[in-house]
């Protein structure tokens, strides 16, 4: 297998672990608290991540710290109103809605870096409110609480990618990605201390245990690893592509485990926002690419 091959499959590795992970986030706040959860969640994938990489690690500066800090508490928040999302929304809308930071990622870089949005990002973020507005208005004009923590959550998300990405200017990616779950597992259990009760632990039993271990492990410290190392090995667009499959595995993935019913016009904005994202991310350069080629 050559080096491409193995990079696509890694990013859809990761794409596919973390739809999944929709599913059993949503089992797992039915037991936990959100940031009884999270704290357990980010603090085991920080031990991971640090044996994983110890050599790396121990390369870590001071200087290093301030933007894991601002990186870990943008993850801290974006996944804390997430899991509050979860808890009155299904996981599919939750995969969905959540992957509109695809699209305010290019307007928060026109905000913080004065980098004008192009007409593709324009014409996606028209196509993502639309979907957004099918997945989440029911038949009354309302729309779900759940589904509005899930896009403030989503937006955080890109706020979170902005930091990373300026954060990893000054130090390595591995770095910057212990250091952010660390911070996140010490917000989270500020949070946990002051908003929540511990005691809450003691309802952990051996399903709960698997299902923590699997978001730390597989939907945290792998799939970080497989889209690092991905993303060394294809292009961008490409990429851009197989990671945006997670909001449809996340679909899948719920549908197949019956976790939620979906009607006609919930799919019909899933697809849009997953045309939104596609359109955002590649600008159909592949279907141009294709067009020369023939």
């Amino acid at each position: 297998m050559n080096r491409e091959f193995i990079g696509k499959l890694m990013l859809l590795g990761s794409a596919l672990i973390w739809g999944s992970s929709f599913v059993v986030m949503k089992n797992a706040v039915d037991f936990l608290t959100p940031h009884v959860l999270l704290y357990i969640r980010f603090t085991l994938s920080t031990i991971f991540m640090s044996v994983f990489f110890f050599r790396e690690v121990k390369k870590i500066r001071k200087s290093d710290l301030k933007g894991g800090f601002l990186a870990g508490l943008a993850l801290f928040c974006a996944f804390t109103i997430q899991t509050y999302g979860l808890q009155l929304t299904t996981p599919g809308k939750n995969a969905f809605l959540t992957a509109v930071y695809c699209t305010v990622v290019p307007f928060l870089s026109w905000i913080w870096l004065k980098k004008k949005p192009d007409r593709w990002q324009w014409g996606a973020a028209v196509l993502c409110f639309i979907g957004v507005g099918l997945v989440s208005i029911d038949s009354s004009l309302r729309i779900n609480l759940g589904d509005i923590y899930t896009l403030i959550g989503g937006c955080l998300f890109g706020v979170h990618i902005m930091i990373c990405e300026k954060a990893m200017q000054k130090t390595s990616p591995i770095n910057v990605t212990v250091l952010q779950f660390a911070f996140a597992a010490v917000c989270s259990f500020v949070a946990a201390c002051l908003f929540e009760d511990f005691r809450v632990i003691e309802q952990i039993n051996s399903d709960v245990i698997l299902q923590i271990l699997y978001l730390a492990f597989f939907a945290t410290t792998l799939a970080y690893i497989f889209q690092n190392a991905g993303q060394k090995r294809v292009n961008e667009c490409t990429t851009a592509l197989l990671l945006s499959l997670e909001s449809v595995f996340g679909v899948i993935f719920s549908l197949l485990l019956k976790v939620e019913v979906i009607n006609m016009q919930i799919a019909l904005g899933f697809m849009v926002i997953f045309a939104a994202i596609i359109v955002s991310e590649t600008k159909l350069s592949f279907l141009r690419g294709r067009k020369r080629n023939v």
